[in-house]
């Protein structure tokens, strides 16, 4: 049985919250406890991209990943440069995640907002095309993964990338995710945790994490299909749907959460840790350290 410090591979940061030495730091230090990869969230502040090239340009060892880049922000050539250029000026520390995202990344653009699963597979299937780019790297030795919960989006994932990233589903939609996505693919969750014994705080916690995805259908309709209902994502979402979506707990209680998804299908955790106090952003390292690598 993998032991706490075997468990996670990565943390994603929501970086445009972070002032840049704060972010700068947090990376070095990740690197220091042996993560494999920080994965870096795409929202409306800083680039994504440019943001990687930053960070790449000031580690060693860690790997920086794009978690998730959405398709619209970018065309598919855009981004099939960003990724092989990051790849090639790195050493291969690039990781390329790319997702649909929702309607309004499209609409803030003046772009309309076209099938999710058709926008996914040509642009895919464009990133890893002949695009005729002059990059010293081709397209297949970039890792490539997409934002990917429905059977469909799964069948782009297992079709044109090395994996998909999953989050907010149970451990037991793992081995559904898997079957489709095949053997030799990375199922990697990402997970929302909290280092606390306090219900209250835990619960807490739980609701900032789920705040900003509890109006979106896209969730809302994977959550229906798992057996909650309106009265759980309603005002600020029901004990239950915490509970169940993010892991709160001693160090063994989180983990036994974590090899759930193992167990079940999932290849990868990559986790973000919720602090256990707002006004102590510090607080979210009580965790990281907890499940370092380098603490094994």
């Amino acid at each position: 049985m993998k032991t706490p410090n075997q468990l996670v591979s990565g943390v994603i940061l929501a970086a445009d919250t972070m002032s840049a030495d704060d972010l700068l730091s947090t990376v070095h230090r990740l690197e220091e406890l042996g993560y494999d990869t920080a994965w870096v969230t795409d929202m409306y502040g800083r680039e994504i991209y440019v943001t990687a090239a930053w960070l790449l340009a000031r580690t060693s060892r860690i790997r920086i990943a794009s978690g998730i880049a959405h398709i619209y922000g970018r065309d598919a050539i855009a981004s099939a440069q960003a990724g092989r250029t990051l790849s090639e000026l790195s050493g291969g520390r690039f990781i390329q995640g790319v997702g649909v995202s929702h309607p309004i990344a499209a609409t803030m653009r003046g772009l309309e907002w076209e099938n999710p699963v058709s926008k996914a597979s040509s642009y895919l299937a464009a990133i890893r095309g002949e695009t005729p780019l002059s990059i010293r790297v081709s397209a297949d030795s970039v890792p490539l993964y997409l934002a990917a919960h429905g059977p469909k989006m799964l069948g782009v994932a297992a079709k044109f990338a090395d994996g998909a990233n999953i989050y907010m589903q149970l451990p037991e939609y793992m081995s559904f995710a898997r079957s489709v996505l095949g053997p030799d693919k990375s199922l990697t969750v990402v997970l929302p945790c909290c280092l606390t014994d306090d219900r209250d705080v835990g619960l807490a916690a739980g609701r900032m994490a789920l705040s900003i995805y509890l109006p979106l259908p896209a969730y809302q309709r994977q959550w229906a299909k798992q057996g909650f209902d309106e009265s759980d994502w309603s005002g600020k979402g029901s004990d239950r749907l915490v509970e169940a979506y993010v892991p709160w707990g001693g160090v063994e209680a989180i983990a036994a959460r974590m090899r759930e998804y193992l167990d079940a299908g999932a290849s990868d955790i990559v986790v973000s840790s919720i602090p256990t106090d707002r006004r102590d952003p510090s607080s979210k390292w009580r965790l990281l350290e907890a499940f370092a690598p380098n603490r094994a």
